[in-house]
């Protein structure tokens, strides 16, 4: 229950927070802000990994993980909205909607192609989602995945019934 209301408060965040400051407008900033927010997440995230990899008693990644997951979509969408007003940077991009669809189709690997990043930007914005959910969302997904599993069996020989 915590878990869902925490990830309905970031997407709520991402559409109503005021972003119109970041993007072309200041482009320093916007890299910077990128820049840190990823790093940030990257490294939660990765503490989280190790975690579960090294087996620390009383870790909770299930409240953890799918926050940053979450967090670092949302960072995608929002360097995405930052680009899209830039003309000529992604075609057929132009609400947050759009931008929140858009990584979510990258991180898929579908790719529709109803919007396309044309920019230079946009497409090193879509190289570093790419590799970044390669990377830091997979391993993350699997020490999620390889938490729960052993939680199960811990719960499963710790029943006298079995």
């Amino acid at each position: 229950m915590i878990e869902a209301a925490g990830l309905t408060a970031l997407v709520t965040a991402y559409f109503l927070l005021p972003l119109d400051g970041l993007g072309p407008h200041r482009p320093v900033l916007s890299w910077v802000l990128f820049g840190a927010a990823l790093a940030l997440i990257a490294v939660l995230l990765l503490i989280q990994v190790a975690r579960v990899l090294r087996n620390v008693p009383n870790v909770r990644p299930g409240l953890v993980i799918p926050p940053l997951m979450c967090l670092s979509v949302l960072v995608f969408a929002t360097a995405y909205q930052g680009l899209a007003q830039r003309p000529g940077e992604l075609d057929g991009l132009t609400t947050r909607l759009d931008a929140l669809y858009f990584t979510i189709v990258t991180l898929a690997t579908v790719g529709y192609g109803d919007i396309t990043p044309r920019g230079q930007s946009a497409r090193l914005v879509t190289i570093l989602q790419i590799l970044y959910s390669f990377i830091f969302l997979t391993a993350a997904a699997t020490a999620l995945t390889t938490h729960l599993r052993n939680a199960v069996r811990r719960d499963r020989s710790a029943d006298p019934r079995r």
